[in-house]
């Protein structure tokens, strides 16, 4: 595991993982734990899953509420039609019309509650992986402030040395400019 935190470490910052601080270490063992877990999570749908949400998107559709309109519309005119002509099978109030409709928003609910738990998981994980992305993005931060400082420290230090060279330099010109009017004013 360590190797794999040491080549991560060395992909997130450019150096490795001992050299990093205890923030950086967490952090990055973290992610490498949550991605692991992510991996085994990634499942198949049990049948059950993989039929609340069909029925939940259907139920949920366009398509589900004109077919539903267009059956009951249906279901009313077929029975007003034939409450003129003969006996139907569900007169006027519509009673077995509303047992079926009970029926299926007494299914319908618990099945549509099913997808949206379900939902609510994969929001969670979507969550999570947002989270590692802002922590990546965070650890990528750091690092390059980092680096940022080390350049500057570095030319500071360039700019010292080259104000050094300067000053010898400048001193060893000023010197040679007195003995060299020391050495003109002593021959005259």
């Amino acid at each position: 595991m360590t190797s794999n935190n040491e080549h991560r470490a060395r992909n997130f910052f450019q150096k490795g993982f001992h050299s990093l601080g205890e923030y950086e270490r967490k952090a990055v063992d973290t992610i490498l734990h949550r991605f692991s877990h992510a991996e085994a999570d990634s499942t198949k749908l049990t049948i059950g899953q993989h039929l609340a949400d069909k029925v939940a998107s259907f139920g949920g559709s366009w398509t589900f509420i004109m077919l539903f309109a267009g059956f009951l519309v249906i279901w009313v005119i077929l029975n007003s039609i034939l409450l003129t002509t003969q006996e139907v099978f569900d007169p006027y109030p519509y009673i077995l019309l509303n047992l079926f409709l009970s029926m299926i928003a007494a299914l319908q609910a618990p099945i549509i509650m099913m997808s949206q738990n379900r939902q609510s998981v994969n929001d969670r994980k979507d969550a999570k992986e947002d989270f590692e992305v802002n922590l990546k993005s965070e650890m990528e931060i750091l690092s390059l402030h980092e680096k940022m400082d080390d350049l500057r420290v570095q030319k500071w230090q360039e700019l010292i040395e080259i104000q050094q060279d300067q000053i010898r330099m400048l001193t060893t010109m000023f010197q040679k400019h007195l003995d060299e009017e020391h050495g003109q004013g002593t021959k005259e």
